[in-house]
């Protein structure tokens, strides 16, 4: 019933800065949350950014300082701006969208981008 799309991934040299947008769109009742994963080469897929509908704000220490997330709320639209990007921050990026439905909450995704950084 939800569908997200992303953009703005690439590549980057390290030091330099990215921005990442997802829009959700589709049979909406309410969002949860909107949040940012990634997933490195042999790695398991990791939390970078959270931001709940009720204001909440959590970063991964890992980039803590570094990213910001933020949310356009009538537009159904999470942003996630990484500065100072180092060769580590490689990996794939997804959009993941907490709906509320009749049942209860469900986890949406985005199709996931890639994002390296090289050295």
């Amino acid at each position: 019933q939800v569908q997200l799309v992303e953009s703005g991934g690439g590549l980057v040299q390290a030091g330099g800065s990215l921005r990442r947008s997802c829009v959700a769109s589709g049979s909406i009742f309410s969002i949860n949350a909107m949040n940012w994963y990634r997933q490195a080469p042999g790695k398991q897929r990791e939390l970078v950014a959270l931001a709940t509908s009720g204001g909440i704000i959590n970063y991964a220490d890992s980039v803590k300082g570094r990213f910001a997330i933020s949310r356009d709320n009538t537009k159904n639209t999470v942003y996630l701006q990484m500065n100072s990007l180092k060769p580590e921050d490689t990996a794939v990026y997804y959009c993941n969208v907490v709906a509320s439905e009749l049942l209860g909450p469900r986890n949406y995704w985005g199709q996931g981008t890639q994002v390296t950084v090289s050295s």
